[in-house]
């Protein structure tokens, strides 16, 4: 099976967030199954110069854009079984920044989104599924039913969009979208891309894509309501039968404290006596009070009302007061910044902040703290609870999304869990989790050692997870991708709504109520695809990339 994901960032080349995870561990998960995974994505100027040096020049073309007429050049790079393309235009990607204010920030995406579609039959990989991330890519199965299915080439191409956070829309004036790709006014309809009076990218996907999924079994469930639907609750509680939740996965190779380079000492699930060299490293970093008898919480975070800190504002105080010392390392809204660069004067030597990205120290935090702190508001599936779980870091979470999902609450009558949670979104709530975590440290070190070293043994990667995609892609389109020696479970039929997932371990749900009666999408309109330039075959010299306005 041929599978081409489009998606707006990528680790290892260029990250802001959880997406940029995703992308770099399930294309390779998918790889080792069997599967021919390409990936494509922009070349931005952040990208590593020396990752740039490896490009491979496959060819450049051109679009047309309403009037503009733009270049497209494509890179190429293969790592780790699977190839990943970038999409080359000075004019939107060439920049300080991945994403921004500005007044184009649509025709970015949009321009990218045709880029992607355009691009299949000159670099000879025509998908069977066309994997979509997010709102940056939320165009493309509109385009692809609009106006390229039509074509033979186009016709038996299947796609998926994933929500990886619906907060984040893509919301664009209707004019500028509809000059830049002259769909029609049948695509600007609330049935269709409009939404509150603008045109709404994710909703393409939502309404267009063959499958949606999202990134855990219970943010499935969430966003089927009014609290977690950001608006469009109505629109997948009618599309319920095409969504699924499957819980994302870390990538274990560089998460592993057994192996990680960046920590102090390494340790495993049998040696975890070892992890307090990385907490003491931790404190000297920092500047903390080397007190190895001190309770260490961690945070790292987008500084954003979304991961719960205007709880942590409440109730500081009350943390600090338990004897606990917290990090945070984070960027984000001033407003918290503020908080804890007062807090870390205030608390001099217990509490130490850091606003910036820093790949090394989020390892040493991982790896020396003894609690991760993790209060969100919503949490669509979240990868930090993972990774905390992997270093023995336990974590203390509110029961929500992913984190629902992954962390099973401390019980001391059964001696089942792996961390300790919260339900309401309270500031209270959470104070009364952080003093009995902090009190079982204190007073009952080996039941804290023994739920470390059960958090250390889960499995977090992406083997499971990548099977149930390969599901979800044959269940699509009547192909089967298999290894002789692999076994992957038939798709899940109908379920019940609000029949979760019993066992913790039942990674994926399918959403499937009966549906709310509500109009179905208008069928649109077929259109030919803008013929652009053809396409040159590797010049000697690569060509200026600038807009050229469209003959007349």
């Amino acid at each position: 099976m041929k599978i081409l994901f489009a998606a707006s960032e990528c680790v290892p080349f260029v990250k802001t967030g959880g997406l940029a995870d995703v992308m770099g561990a399930l294309p390779k998960a998918l790889a080792r199954e069997g599967a021919d995974v390409r990936v494509i994505l922009p070349l931005y100027r952040a990208i590593d110069a020396g990752v740039r040096e490896k490009l491979e020049h496959v060819l450049y073309f051109y679009i047309n854009l309403g009037w503009r007429r733009q270049y497209v050049g494509i890179e190429k790079l293969e790592r780790d079984g699977v190839v990943y393309y970038f999409v080359d235009n000075e004019q939107y990607f060439g920049r300080d920044y991945i994403y921004g204010s500005g007044e184009d920030e649509g025709e970015r995406f949009a321009y990218f989104c045709k880029a992607v579609l355009e691009s299949i039959p000159k670099i000879d990989f025509v998908p069977d599924v066309l994997h979509c991330h997010d709102w940056q890519t939320g165009l493309i199965p509109v385009l692809l039913k609009a106006q390229y299915a039509p074509l033979p080439l186009y016709q038996d191409i299947k796609t998926v969009f994933t929500i990886h956070n619906l907060q984040f829309q893509g919301l664009f004036p209707i004019a500028r979208t509809e000059e830049l790709l002259s769909l029609g006014d049948w695509a600007y309809t609330p049935d269709n891309l409009e939404f509150y009076g603008q045109c709404s990218f994710i909703k393409g996907g939502l309404v267009f894509a063959d499958r949606i999924t999202t990134v855990s079994p219970t943010y499935a469930q969430e966003i089927l309501t009014p609290y977690y639907g950001e608006r469009l609750d109505g629109l997948l509680r009618a599309r319920r039968d095409v969504l699924s939740g499957i819980l994302n996965g870390i990538d274990t190779t560089e998460y592993n404290p057994a192996t990680d380079p960046l920590i102090e000492a390494k340790y495993d699930a049998d040696t975890l006596e070892k992890k307090k060299e990385n907490k003491r490293a931790l404190q000297r970093e920092l500047g903390l009070n080397v007190d190895e008898h001190a309770p260490l919480i961690g945070m790292v975070s987008r500084l954003s009302a979304q991961k719960g800190l205007d709880l942590v504002d409440r109730v500081l105080d009350g943390i600090m007061n338990t004897g606990c010392q917290l990090v945070v390392l984070g960027m984000g809204e001033s407003r918290y910044t503020d908080l804890f660069g007062w807090a870390q004067w205030k608390y001099a030597g217990r509490l130490a902040a850091s606003f910036q990205m820093n790949h090394r120290l989020v390892h040493h935090i991982y790896a020396g703290a003894d609690l991760f702190l993790m209060p969100s508001m919503f949490e669509p599936c979240g990868l930090s609870q993972l990774i905390s779980l992997r270093y023995g870091t336990l974590p203390i979470t509110r029961e929500t999304g992913g984190l629902r999902d992954t962390v099973l609450s401390y019980n001391e009558y059964t001696g089942e869990g792996n961390g300790f949670t919260f339900f309401n979104y309270n500031a209270h709530d959470m104070l009364h989790v952080v003093e009995r975590a902090a009190g079982i440290y204190y007073r009952q070190p080996d039941v804290f050692k023994m739920l470390a070293a059960r958090a250390m043994k889960g499995e977090y990667g992406w083997d499971q997870s990548a099977r149930k995609y390969l599901a979800l892609y044959e269940g699509l389109t009547g192909l089967k991708t298999r290894l002789p020696e692999m076994v992957v479970a038939e798709p899940e039929t109908k379920q019940e709504s609000g029949s979760a997932a019993e066992n913790p371990s039942d990674l994926e749900i399918v959403v499937s109520e009966a549906p709310v009666k509500e109009k179905k999408p208008r069928k649109p309109r077929a259109k030919k695809p803008s013929e652009g330039a053809e396409t040159t075959e590797k010049p000697a010299k690569r060509r200026t990339k600038k807009t050229e306005e469209t003959d007349k």
